[in-house]
C-alpha cells in the first residue's frame, strides 16, 4: 500500500465589482456561499453569472456553448437559477435548467452526459437556512477546481452584466426545461445490483431532512421488496430549525425512531444530497467516516472491483489500515471534493470520500452522491446476508474502533493564525508525543500512538473547525478541547 498527498490550497483576494469594493465573492472548498439577502443577492448572482459567461466565451471556446443548471430546495433557489438562465441567454449560451429540485449529483450527472460546457448549481449544501450557494461542475461533472474558479474570480466585473427576462428567453429557445431526475435515476438502477435487491426484504429508515433528495430513493427500489419509510419530506426553507446537515445534533428524531421502531438500516442525506450517514438498529450513530470504510470493503470485496482510495487530510486511520491491508493504493489531499474529483478524473480510482460524507465511486461521475452511497450500503448488507450492526461489529473487530470528534469556532470570535500556532506547538500535547505534523491545509498533529487533532479554517463558513481521532472516546473529546484552546491562545 502506497500514500500519495494530493492538491494544495490557493486562497482568494477582496474583489471589486462596478468599481466598487464588494463583498468578497468567494470560492470555497465547493462554490461559493453566502447568506441570502446579504452577500447572497440577486445583483451578485447575476455579477457571478456574467464571470462566468465571460469565462466560457474566452477559455471554453472548443466546448459547446450550452449549461446544465439546477438547484435545491432552499429559499429562492429556484429564482436565483432562473436568474442566472437570463445572463446566460444574454450572452448566447444556451441553457437547460431542471425542472424542479434536484440532488446536485443529477446536475453533475447530466452536465456530463449532455455535452455541457458547465453545470452550475443553486445550493448551500449542508449550510444553515439563512444561506445559499452557487456550485460549479466541469464538463466531466466533477466540482471545478482552483483554476476554474480563480479564473471566473478575476472576471468579476470586468463586464457590463446582461440579462434577458425568461419569458423571452424561453420562446426563443434559449432555456429550455429539462428532465434531470429521470436520467439520473435511470442511470443509478443501471450501476445497482437490482436483482440482488429483488432478493432483500430489509426495512429501511430515510431523512432527506427537506432537500432535494425527496422521492428519488422511493421511485429506484420500488420495484423491489425493501420497505422504505421517509422523514422530512417536502420544502420547507427553514429546513425544520436545524441545519440539513447529517450529524449526530441534528438526528435526534431519526435516531429514536429507530431506536424505537424496528428498522434493519437508517440513511441521512444532506441539503442537496451529496452527503450521507447511516444509522444502526437501535439508534447508534454510524459516521461518514465508517460509511467510507464499509463502502472500500463492499466495492473491494464484494464486487471484486479494482483501484486506489482517495481520503482527505480530514478523514479517518481506519481507511489507512484498511487500505494497507488490501494492498490499495491511498491518496490523501486537502479537504474539498474537489481534489478528489481532480483524481477520478487522473487515476483508477475505487471510491474517494472526504470526513463530512462526501463519496464518489467508480465506474460514474467524479463527484458525491449520497443516495448512491445509502443503495451500496443497502446492497452490502444483501451481500453479505448480515444487518449492518453485525457489519459494523465486523469492521470494529478486524480494523479496530475510533472516535471521531469535530467542534468549531465562529471567526467573528476568533482568529486563527496558522504560522504562530505552528510556532507556538508544545513538544507533546496531553503527555501525549507529537510525531508529525502535517500543514498542506491546516495542522495536523499526529502522535504517536496514531491519535491525532487537526485545525482547519472552514471553506464554506466563517468558522474554524477542529477534529480529533483516538482509540477512546475521552481523549478525542479532550484532543477538540484543547485544539479550541489553542485557537483562542494564538
Amino acid at each position: 500500500m502506497q500514500q500519495e498527498a494530493r492538491g494544495q490550497i490557493n486562497s482568494s483576494t477582496s474583489l471589486r465589482i462596478n468599481g466598487e469594493q464588494s463583498r468578497t465573492i468567494k470560492f470555497g472548498t465547493d462554490g461559493w456561499r453566502a447568506v441570502i439577502a446579504d452577500n447572497f443577492t440577486f445583483h451578485n448572482v447575476r455579477v457571478l453569472t456574467q464571470a462566468v459567461c465571460d469565462y466560457i466565451n474566452q477559455d471554453l471556446a472548443d466546448k459547446p456553448k450550452q449549461v446544465a443548471v439546477g438547484y435545491d430546495t432552499r429559499f429562492l433557489s429556484d429564482k436565483f437559477a432562473e436568474t442566472v438562465c437570463e445572463v446566460m441567454a444574454a450572452n448566447n449560451i444556451a441553457v437547460s435548467l431542471s425542472q424542479k429540485a434536484v440532488p446536485t449529483p443529477a446536475v453533475s450527472f447530466v452536465t456530463k452526459h449532455g455535452s455541457f460546457a458547465l453545470g452550475i448549481v443553486l445550493t448551500a449544501s449542508h449550510n444553515p437556512p439563512e444561506f445559499n450557494g452557487f456550485k460549479i461542475k466541469d464538463a466531466r461533472g466533477g466540482s471545478a477546481d482552483i483554476a476554474i474558479t480563480h479564473k471566473v474570480e478575476t472576471l468579476l466585473g470586468e463586464s457590463a452584466v446582461k440579462s434577458l427576462p425568461l419569458k423571452e428567453a424561453l420562446r426563443l429557445g434559449l432555456v429550455k426545461r429539462l428532465d434531470f431526475e429521470s436520467k439520473y435515476i435511470k442511470f443509478i438502477k443501471s450501476y445497482m445490483d437490482l436483482k440482488l435487491l429483488k432478493s432483500a426484504k430489509f426495512k429501511i429508515l430515510q431523512d432527506v431532512m427537506y432537500g432535494s433528495g425527496s422521492g428519488i430513493l422511493e421511485e429506484i427500489i420500488k420495484a423491489t421488496p425493501l420497505k422504505l419509510t421517509v422523514m422530512h419530506k417536502g420544502i420547507n426553507p427553514s429546513f425544520g430549525g436545524l441545519r440539513p446537515e447529517p450529524v449526530p445534533e441534528n438526528l435526534e428524531e431519526a435516531m429514536h425512531k429507530m431506536s424505537k421502531e424496528r428498522f434493519d438500516l437508517g440513511l441521512v442525506l444532506d441539503g442537496d444530497a451529496d452527503r450521507i450517514a447511516a444509522i444502526e438498529p437501535g439508534g447508534k450513530f454510524i459516521s461518514p467516516q465508517q460509511v467510507l470504510a464499509l463502502l472500500i470493503l463492499h466495492l473491494k470485496e464484494d464486487r471484486k472491483w479494482d483501484g486506489a482510495v482517495v481520503k482527505t487530510i480530514a478523514g479517518t486511520t481506519m481507511i489507512d489500515k484498511i487500505t494497507k491491508k488490501l494492498g490499495i493504493k491511498l491518496y490523501e489531499t486537502p479537504v474539498g471534493f474537489k481534489y478528489i474529483s481532480n483524481l477520478m478524473e487522473e487515476e483508477n480510482i475505487l471510491v474517494g470520500g472526504e470526513e463530512a460524507g462526501g463519496m464518489g465511486f467508480k465506474n460514474y461521475i467524479p463527484e458525491r452522491d449520497g443516495v448512491l452511497a445509502g443503495l451500496l450500503l443497502i446492497e452490502m448488507m444483501a451481500y453479505r446476508k448480515k444487518g449492518i450492526d453485525k457489519i459494523m461489529r465486523d469492521l470494529e473487530n478486524e480494523y479496530g474502533k475510533y472516535f471521531y470528534v469535530k467542534d468549531s469556532l465562529h471567526l467573528t470570535e476568533v482568529k486563527f493564525d496558522k504560522e504562530k500556532t505552528l510556532k507556538n506547538l508544545p513538544g507533546k500535547l496531553l503527555n501525549k508525543k507529537i510525531s508529525d505534523i502535517k500543514t498542506f491545509d491546516g495542522i495536523k498533529i499526529i502522535f504517536e500512538d496514531e491519535d491525532w487533532l487537526m485545525l482547519r479554517g472552514s471553506g464554506t463558513e466563517p468558522i474554524v473547525r477542529v477534529y480529533a481521532e483516538a482509540k477512546k472516546k475521552e481523549v478525542a473529546e479532550s484532543l477538540v478541547k484543547k485544539g479550541k484552546q489553542i485557537i483562542l491562545n494564538s
